[in-house]
């Protein structure tokens, strides 16, 4: 979690510890978990100045899990690189406090990262270069219902989603029938019928690199050494 304009630090005797307030400043409350200081004082500072409240502010996953028991937030805004598990605080979080929406906040996520925070109950993923700016927003938006993910980790779900389609099977002489996702039988057939990467991309209306991706697996799959051994299965 991170800001593109440094903040004043807190006063040194605030650091390093876990800071649980009142929170009377406004009718939105939350909890923020970084490790570092001055991540936690440039996000306070920045929730503050449009009418938010901060209740709690922590640097450790499980002092973000006891602080939101403690507190009840209305969000909590959790370092996917915290100290302990943002992944397992979240979990923790969302299902003894339901109405309390959380966000991890992170550097751009492998897909692990990313599905294993929907999966834990977080209402989004946010990128640590987000303006400090919009921080209000996405926390209104979440107490709202909204889901809060950057339009390239949206495209990146909705790739996911495509991949869990019907399943076809690929007969491989020696073996049992292989089972490819819905999208990499898409890629396949694409790939008999001669196209190229950026042919099969534009196609699909994926990126190169996902095109080679799925092309990686199915031969794995199949364990064949080139697209040609892969197509030839087909006839």
């Amino acid at each position: 979690m991170a800001l593109r304009q440094p903040l004043p630090a807190r006063p040194p005797h605030a650091q390093n510890t876990l800071d649980s307030r009142p929170c009377d400043a406004g009718p939105i409350r939350v909890l923020v978990a970084a490790e570092h200081p001055p991540t936690r004082t440039g996000v306070r500072i920045a929730l503050e100045q449009r009418g938010v409240a901060i209740c709690a502010e922590v640097d450790h996953a499980d002092l973000a899990v006891e602080a939101a028991l403690r507190e009840r937030p209305d969000v909590c805004l959790l370092d996917l690189r915290i100290p302990g598990s943002a992944i397992a605080a979240a979990a923790a979080i969302t299902g003894k406090l339901p109405d309390t929406a959380v966000v991890i906040v992170g550097a751009e996520p492998g897909d692990g990262d990313l599905f294993d925070a929907l999966r834990a109950g977080a209402a989004g993923f946010l990128l640590s270069d987000t303006n400090p700016n919009r921080l209000a927003d996405v926390v209104r938006g979440v107490m709202h219902g909204e889901a809060a993910l950057p339009r390239r980790l949206v495209t990146r779900l909705m790739e996911e989603l495509r991949q869990r389609g019907p399943r076809q099977a690929v007969d491989v002489p020696g073996s049992r029938a292989v089972e490819l996702t819905g999208r990499e039988w898409d890629v396949l057939e694409l790939m008999r019928q001669g196209l190229a990467t950026h042919e099969i991309a534009q196609r699909l209306f994926i990126s190169p690199g996902t095109v080679r991706t799925h092309v990686a697996a199915i031969l794995r799959k199949l364990h064949v050494p080139d697209r040609q051994a892969a197509v030839r299965l087909l006839r």
